[in-house]
């Protein structure tokens, strides 16, 4: 039986996160930029440790706030199984501090709205366009000590536009699932290249 993991992947307007897991998933990236209207669900699959899993990774379009309830999340449609989503990824742009200070927003309403333990479940803080390092609001070393230390949540910086560290982040953050017990007794994650269009890959 196959195992599904949802990840919800969430940011402010303009900040990358379609093109990470189209880059992720197709190898793809477009110079064109089309906001994100609706929800949309990509369904690869990964193998782990020989145990073969779906990912259903949520593509969120810019939300308000996070559902706080289980009827406000049913009434919006873009937010459809966030709130019970096995992990979250938050991508912030690098040169953009305002799209910071939304992901760490919705970081904090994740904590004091979703259902369960949130003190559990990974969340993973992305900054995106590494490529423009020169532009950036703040030191990446700043931002990673903040994250790690002050929101106990994991960090990793990306370029989707060049696929720099793109893999890396989606197994950065199955790593922070298996640490905390999330995946039943695997202890190791093996990841070989960017996923592929109706193909599994091995982690």
């Amino acid at each position: 039986m196959v195992e599904t993991l949802s990840i919800a992947v969430i940011g402010a307007p303009g900040v990358g996160k379609t093109s990470i897991i189209r880059q992720f998933i197709y190898n793809d990236f477009s110079e064109a930029y089309t906001p994100t209207r609706s929800r949309y669900v990509y369904r690869p699959s990964v193998i782990l440790n020989g145990n073969m899993y779906e990912l259903k990774i949520l593509d969120v379009p810019p939300i308000s706030s996070f559902p706080a309830s289980a009827s406000q999340e049913w009434l919006d449609l873009r937010c459809r199984g966030v709130r019970n989503a096995n992990a979250y990824i938050l991508v912030y742009d690098i040169c953009c501090v305002e799209s910071f200070e939304y992901v760490k927003m919705i970081k904090q309403q994740i904590v004091e709205n979703r259902e369960g333990s949130s003190s559990e479940v990974p969340i993973l803080v992305v900054g995106n366009k590494r490529d423009l390092q020169r532009q950036r609001f703040m030191p990446r070393r700043a931002v990673s000590v903040l994250v790690k230390k002050t929101w106990k949540c994991g960090y990793v910086e990306c370029s989707a536009k060049f696929n720099w560290h793109v893999v890396l982040l989606f197994k950065e953050l199955l790593g922070i699932a298996v640490a905390r017990g999330m995946r039943q007794n695997h202890t190791s994650i093996r990841l070989q290249g960017a996923l592929q269009r109706n193909r599994c890959t091995v982690m």
